[in-house]
């Protein structure tokens, strides 16, 4: 961790409309019901021009929100200044950059599509393990869930 008094993340996903925009909704809920403090990122390795409106919806479903949310790029600043970065999917990669201290961990989200489960049903799988992971990350983060700031 740094000497920051708030611990950071970037989540990133290739278009940043989907898996990485939950990522950071869910967080931000999350820290907020917990009374923690975050600062939470969001790119994409390639960004698309829309978030996914049906991730939207389920994210809605779970009492978070990030329908005014907007796909964008990954910055090199921001790279070296976060103290985590979380690559959802298997298809993004986060090279890292100089003076960069953050670790760079890959989650290797649920795809429910890979056994025939498609529309709000995948999403909500999908969701729903990005939400326990994003439980245990602000847990580490803040040493529990009820903490103030990081370890």
């Amino acid at each position: 961790m740094t000497a920051s008094a708030t611990p950071s993340v970037l989540f990133v996903c290739v278009k940043n409309g989907g898996k990485s925009q939950m990522a950071a909704a869910l967080m931000r809920r999350r820290a907020d019901e917990a009374g923690a403090d975050v600062e939470v990122h969001s790119a994409g390795t390639r960004p698309g021009s829309t978030v996914n409106q049906l991730s939207a919806e389920v994210i809605a479903e779970a009492g978070a929100d990030m329908s005014a949310e907007v796909p964008k790029p990954i910055d090199a600043d921001l790279l070296r200044r976060v103290d985590r970065v979380i690559v959802l999917g298997d298809e993004a990669r986060v090279e890292p950059v100089a003076d960069m201290r953050a670790t760079i961990e890959t989650w290797h989200t649920e795809e429910p599509s890979h056994r025939g489960i498609e529309g709000a049903e995948r999403m909500r799988l999908v969701r729903d393990d990005i939400n326990n992971r994003v439980r245990d990350l602000l847990a580490e983060l803040t040493d529990g869930p009820g903490s103030r700031g990081p370890r």
